[in-house]
């Protein structure tokens, strides 16, 4: 693949939050903390700290080095998927595949794990029944919420090649995650305190969630209306 020009600056400053959704999509690792946190051998909020920094250093270093790399050797032409602008002969090419592979491999039922505790939490809401009470049909429910979670993730990945696209359109749903919601936790959290005199500590957090939330809500709206309208219906 040739190179393209190497853009040293935005087009416009829409364009710095088209940009949102793929760093959304990259670091919202939080979905899987409370999986990660109970299998940990030493489940305390120290080590948990370190935890979470070092995989988010380790993230980043990976993200910004294959990022760098991949715009600084084809420019404005590379890939989405960067690795699909390399020779495909190439051996380091290959094991970069080769370790993607292993990432989805250990990564997915983690993943799953979270959605299907999600999905099977609502199914027992919604039928009223507790969980003691539900153990034998349980394993049948698993086994087909698997089946069908996988079926439709495969089926996705079959059909939709372009995978700039779907980052594009989830990335900004992601933005919920990582903005929206933890700001609606943290406003909830302080309005539950029972103080009848606020201090500015207080405010503060008050004052930051609600920036969570209006941030989220903006780039949110952008980047999904972006994405709708340029990358689906372009």
């Amino acid at each position: 693949m040739t190179s393209g020009d190497i853009l040293t600056r935005p087009a416009s400053w829409v364009a710095v939050f088209n940009a949102m959704p793929t760093i959304c999509f990259g670091f919202q690792c939080h979905v899987s903390s409370v999986p990660v946190f109970n299998s940990m051998r030493q489940p305390e909020v120290k080590t948990w700290g370190g935890v979470v920094t070092a995989a988010m250093v380790i993230a980043l270093a990976v993200y910004m080095g294959t990022g760098i790399c991949g715009f600084l050797t084809f420019g404005a032409a590379v890939d989405p998927d960067v690795l699909l602008s390399y020779p495909s002969e190439d051996m380091a090419v290959a094991v970069a595949r080769a370790f993607i592979i292993l990432s989805v491999l250990t990564s997915y039922p983690i993943l799953h794990f979270c959605g299907r505790a999600v999905v099977e939490g609502l199914w027992l809401r919604y039928q009223g029944t507790p969980v003691e009470e539900d153990v034998g049909r349980e394993r049948r429910r698993r086994v087909l919420q698997t089946l069908t979670w996988f079926l439709l993730t495969l089926l996705l990945a079959l059909f939709i090649p372009d995978i700039g696209k779907v980052i594009s359109v989830i990335g900004g749903l992601a933005a919920c995650f990582i903005f929206v919601f933890p700001g609606l936790c943290l406003i909830q959290a302080k309005l539950s305190e029972m103080e009848e005199v606020k201090p500015a500590s207080w405010w503060a957090l008050v004052s930051y969630g609600v920036l969570l939330v209006t941030l989220g809500a903006f780039i949110f709206g952008q980047t999904t209306a972006n994405a709708i309208f340029v990358d689906l219906l372009a």
